[in-house]
């Protein structure tokens, strides 16, 4: 499986990172182990790559994502899937027992699916936390996410190369 992923992320090199770590749920959590990581890239270089591509959706799903989903909720079928959206970020945001400042950290930091940048992007923008505000916070909670994922993906994988 590792040289079907080198073969398909070669032509693209680095920045397949980048832009693997800008989709929905996969985000760095995936970027860092299954793409950058089988190209062979030294773990600083993933690690900002991933960063920087996780962080780009932020400020755009921040600033619109209120304003798309009052625009769907005119339509009948995008209304239900607003609707699920919102739900689950009020979900979320119960667990996290009220957004704050760090909860938000901690919970975009969590690296798992579904607790990344798109996700807390969206909790913020639903909860109306100050843009500067969420922005720091959801980029502190991705270096942390980053930390950990490239620490496991350099530690545990780099041990695993080194034994086959």
């Amino acid at each position: 499986m590792k040289d079907a992923i080198i073969e398909f992320f070669k032509p693209y090199g680095p920045i397949a990172v980048f832009i693997v770590s800008m989709i929905p749920i996969v985000e760095l959590r995936g970027a860092i182990p299954f793409v950058g990581a089988p190209l062979g890239l030294p773990f600083w270089q993933n690690y900002l790559l991933a960063i920087a591509g996780n962080m780009v959706p932020v400020p755009i799903i921040l600033l619109f994502v209120k304003k798309v989903f009052d625009w769907l909720r005119k339509f009948e079928k995008p209304r239900k899937l607003v609707e699920r959206f919102e739900a689950r970020f009020v979900r979320k945001a119960e667990k996290m027992k009220g957004v704050t400042f760090w909860s938000l950290v901690l919970f975009v930091a969590i690296p798992l699916p579904v607790t990344g940048a798109w996700t807390g992007a969206g909790i913020a923008a639903l909860f109306e936390i100050r843009f500067r505000d969420a922005m720091l916070a959801i980029a502190l909670g991705v270096m942390i996410a980053g930390v950990i994922v490239t620490a496991i993906t350099y530690g545990v994988l780099g041990f695993l190369n080194f034994m086959l």
